[in-house]
């Protein structure tokens, strides 16, 4: 087992209840700590990162709930269960990000136009150097559940949290050049950085969610290996119609199969049987619907009524 991987055995729900819960503690530190360096020092870029921390909150929250929710079994309501839960999380995420670029970026413009000083410069540093590591620890943490459980909800609230590493990494410029290089006008532009940055993240995470709710297909590469395992039976000589989805981590899979059309009801049953297994053996968990269509020279149209 490597160290960015979960154990196999582990439940991916459970897996996900617990980095989310840790998501939550982490911004809740963060917040107490940028707003500590705030009322020290005054700086735009800290007020930035405050403000990004207060979004990563609700953020995280919104997380949180969703991968519970999305963990539910399907019931008479939701016949394909719940997994869309975590795309909308992503969605809210998205949107709490726009509007956090969009505050950052109009106070930032403003301290350009009228510069203030920066003070308290030490106690800044140090909190963004503790806010720095308290988010690579969380960052690992989500990597390994992402890596054991191909949530989407955890993995965009991964991306959120690697954007305030380099956002941590501006704002440490704009503190360092206000409040020792008598330069206020850089920690506003850092400022300003951040925002362009998080609105950035932001289309990406907006990108990857209406994709999961539009029910776009999957990769190329993983529609390949559903087919290759479907067709390693020589009795299926055809696939067609494929169809596939995500709903939430749970792969959706539809598809047409050619079968000798002289097979019994329960001999196709059986082969179509088969290759579901075989299709679990490389995408564990997925939802599989095989039709079997009869294909051969006795299903041929004569061609005096062709």
């Amino acid at each position: 087992m490597t160290a960015d991987a979960a154990p196999p055995s582990a439940d991916p729900h459970a897996v996900n209840r617990e980095v989310t819960r840790l998501s939550v503690i982490v911004a809740v530190i963060l917040i107490a700590l940028k707003a500590f360096a705030l009322g020290a020092s005054g700086s735009v870029s800290i007020l930035a990162s405050l403000a990004d921390s207060a979004l990563d909150l609700a953020a995280s929250l919104a997380t949180f709930y969703a991968v519970r929710w999305a963990a539910q079994p399907a019931d008479d309501d939701h016949r394909h269960g719940h997994g869309k839960g975590e795309a909308m999380a992503a969605l809210v995420q998205s949107g709490l990000i726009f509007a956090s670029a969009v505050f950052i970026a109009w106070e930032a413009v403003a301290r350009m136009v009228e510069p203030r000083p920066v003070t308290g410069g030490g106690w800044s540093v140090a909190v963004i150097v503790i806010s720095s590591l308290l988010t690579a620890w969380l960052i690992w943490r989500q990597s390994r559940a992402v890596a054991a459980t191909g949530s989407m909800a955890v993995a965009a609230d991964r991306t959120h949290y690697a954007a305030d590493m380099a956002a941590n990494a501006v704002v440490l410029i704009g503190v360092v050049s206000g409040a020792w290089l008598n330069a206020p006008g850089l920690d506003a532009a850092a400022g300003l950085v951040v925002a362009v940055w998080l609105f950035w993240g932001a289309v990406g995470l907006l990108r990857e969610s209406a994709d999961h709710l539009l029910d776009k297909e999957v990769p190329d590469a993983d529609r390949i290996a559903v087919t290759t395992a479907v067709m390693a039976d020589p009795r299926i000589t055809g696939v067609h119609q494929l169809r596939t989805r995500m709903a939430g981590t749970t792969l959706m899979i539809q598809m047409h199969v050619d079968l000798d059309p002289t097979l019994s009801l329960m001999a196709a049953h059986d082969i179509v049987v088969e290759a579901e297994h075989r299709i679990l053996a490389v995408r564990p968990g997925a939802d599989i619907l095989i039709h079997p269509d009869p294909h051969g020279p006795e299903t041929a149209v004569p061609a005096s009524t062709q």
